[in-house]
């Protein structure tokens, strides 16, 4: 009897077998890690050249890659580095920032921060787009409110995987200097440069040791707006100091003032996190309505910032 019954569910399983639907395309997410690097000012072919190909060079050496696709803008790097479905997320990961950090003595030391990494797809489609807009504050008010309160609050949302900003404004302070200025007094472009980085520095000083007590002394150079980088001294002419304010004019602006599509609004968008499509449920917009509403709460200065808050979902998660 016992035979009789397993060898009904062997044929039954064999027939069951094939029946079966097979997917054509399926839901297969492969190992994929996001690395950016930025050097403003920089061209793209000279991203290519010192950012990109010593990146790349190290990247070659780790194992398990499958893919590696590098794009390359006026001042920015991203290298998509997607590996086989042996390697793990994590360890690959750790192999990354191995590379990064043997490449570090190639890069340009003019380069404002490391390069980073994301663990994220960036072939993955944003769930949510946050429109900021304000019409008290300044542009660059708004950015700093998207990028340090927003956006990094957003992120920590449960299923959130990545953030970005678009439409960024960041505050710089613009100095827009004469030519004729430069050479009635014979100074260069590069004289003026070496002066804005010597003389807004932030670095320690030293102590003071006395019989009973002991000082640090506290020396800030940074300049924080554009009031205080115009008395800053650029070079001696004829035993007389010639300040930056004499050689043109200094202005409190953004880092990039030229018009474009979305200045007037920065918008976070967020993607989901690999463990959120396959077990926990995607963000919700009553998850990011209430984070608005805590946000008028415990940032007051924010309240105008939020009343102009706009949420829209490219796609109604499954």
């Amino acid at each position: 009897m016992t035979t009789l019954v397993m060898g009904a569910i062997l044929i039954f399983g064999i027939f069951a077998y094939r029946l079966l639907p097979v997917s054509d395309l399926p839901n297969v997410d492969f190992p994929t890690i996001l690395v950016s690097a930025s050097l403003p000012g920089a061209s793209p072919e000279t991203m290519a050249s010192s950012v990109a190909t010593p990146l790349e060079k190290q990247f070659s050496t780790i194992a398990g890659i499958d893919s590696m696709t590098s794009t390359n803008s006026l001042g920015s790097t991203n290298i998509t580095i997607q590996f086989n479905l042996s390697r793990s997320l994590d360890g690959a990961a750790l192999d990354v920032q191995a590379a990064i950090t043997a490449a570090g003595g190639q890069l340009p030391p003019q380069m404002p921060t490391p390069p980073t990494f994301q663990k994220v797809n960036p072939a993955d489609s944003p769930i949510l787009y946050l429109a900021l807009s304000s019409p008290t504050m300044k542009l660059s008010d708004v950015d700093e409110a998207a990028e340090t309160t927003i956006a990094q609050n957003v992120s920590m949302v449960s299923g959130v995987a990545q953030v970005q900003v678009y439409g960024a404004q960041k505050f710089a302070v613009r100095a827009q200097l004469d030519p004729s200025a430069l050479a009635s007094r014979q100074i260069g472009i590069d004289e003026v440069s070496a002066a804005l980085q010597n003389g807004n520095t932030n670095l320690p000083t030293g102590t003071l040791y006395g019989e009973n007590h002991t000082f640090t002394i506290l020396s800030n150079g940074q300049s924080m707006n554009a009031a205080q980088f115009g008395p800053m001294i650029v070079a001696y002419r004829n035993g007389a100091p010639v300040r930056l304010n004499e050689l043109g004019r200094v202005i409190d602006s953004v880092q990039i003032d030229k018009p474009r599509v979305g200045t007037t609004a920065f918008a976070p968008s967020c993607w989901p996190s690999r463990s959120s499509r396959e077990r926990t449920p995607l963000p919700s917009s009553t998850a990011f309505a209430n984070y608005c509403l805590d946000c008028r709460i415990t940032f007051p200065r924010l309240s105008a910032l939020t009343r102009c808050m706009t949420a829209r979902f490219p796609f109604a998660p499954r």
